[in-house]
């Protein structure tokens, strides 16, 4: 089978096609074909040597695909089914093996792109709102990145909360995505000091919360933001890891809170993983949760992939397809 393979950390270069034998599953485990891998910022991290992997390695967690083969004793799937997960190992791959407790089956009439596209970053739009900072109607939240992939489901899934969603986006073309998934104010940040913009959209107040997948260069004005008591949910670091920070400073500006959380500690039990992907998968298959994938790329332009996410030029879900 074609995959990516990783036989040092760096850049983009780093990502090479090769050709590796088909994984065979182990017990508990579901070989799938891939049928669609959703591309993250997380993959590239994992490029950097940000965050750590033994090598050489396939990187990629998420993906979409049909059922090829059922490892020892693994029951409640059947082969040729659709099905999606997250913790896809190696899914810069034709091939890949999942841990069947961590597979979900994938509703009819929902292509495998949608599945793939959803995954992970719907996940993670549904367990910032509903868990991380549980919205409820009359809330205000300020989300960064607007028009990336999670920052455009996240829209949607506060709003359908009835809490009022801004975002901060780059450019008027992202500005209007933005809108069309909900946003009630959207800041350009690249033209105006979002910290002023978002104190005259709430009086002064501030906002309940900040969903922040930028890091470096939005912290300290993203504490700003929020209004006594307020939460910052730093979820990614897009533009570079936060500086370390004095606690005493969430005193002085309103007696804050701040977590860093991960998809993964808010899909731990197997109920959750099926109330979260049932809720995003569901709303997507009836038309509820509405997906930009425009971004498909081959395995062999895998690393043109990430770069054009790295690089902020693209809306939506990046696919790799193989």
């Amino acid at each position: 089978m074609q995959a990516i393979q990783i036989r040092e950390t760096g850049g983009p270069e780093v990502l090479e096609l090769v050709d590796l034998p088909i994984p065979q599953p182990g017990p508990g485990q579901v070989l799938i074909r891939i049928e669609a891998t959703g591309v993250n910022f997380v993959e590239i991290y994992f490029r950097k040597g940000v965050y750590k992997s033994a090598l050489p390695f396939t990187p990629g967690s998420e993906a979409a695909g049909t059922v090829e083969e059922l490892g020892p004793g693994v029951t409640g799937f059947a082969a040729g089914e659709t099905v999606a997960s997250t913790s896809v190992l190696g899914s810069y791959a034709e091939y890949a093996l999942v841990p069947a407790a961590q597979l979900v089956k994938v509703p009819a009439g929902l292509a495998p792109e949608q599945a793939a596209a959803a995954m992970l970053q719907g996940m993670t739009a549904h367990y910032l709102a509903y868990s991380t900072f549980p919205l409820k109607a009359g809330d205000t939240a300020l989300i960064h990145a607007g028009a990336g992939g999670v920052g455009l489901l996240l829209t949607q899934i506060v709003t359908r909360l009835g809490a009022r969603a801004i975002t901060t986006v780059s450019t008027s073309a992202k500005a209007e995505l933005s809108r069309e998934a909900g946003a009630s104010n959207v800041i350009l940040y690249t033209e105006q000091d979002f910290e002023t913009e978002v104190k005259r959209l709430t009086d002064g107040k501030g906002v309940h919360v900040v969903y922040d997948s930028v890091g470096k260069t939005t912290f300290e004005k993203s504490l700003n933001c929020l209004r006594p008591r307020g939460l910052l949910a730093l979820f990614g670091a897009s533009s570079g890891p936060v500086p370390p920070f004095d606690l005493i400073q969430l005193s002085g500006k309103g007696s804050l809170f701040i977590t860093r959380p991960t998809l993964w500690h808010y899909i731990a039990t197997r109920s959750e993983l099926e109330w979260r992907s049932g809720d995003v998968l569901g709303w997507v298959a009836k038309n509820e949760l509405k997906l930009r994938t425009e971004h498909s790329y081959s395995l062999a332009n895998a690393a043109q992939a990430q770069i054009d996410l790295e690089e902020r030029k693209t809306t939506g879900k990046i696919l790799l397809v193989p």
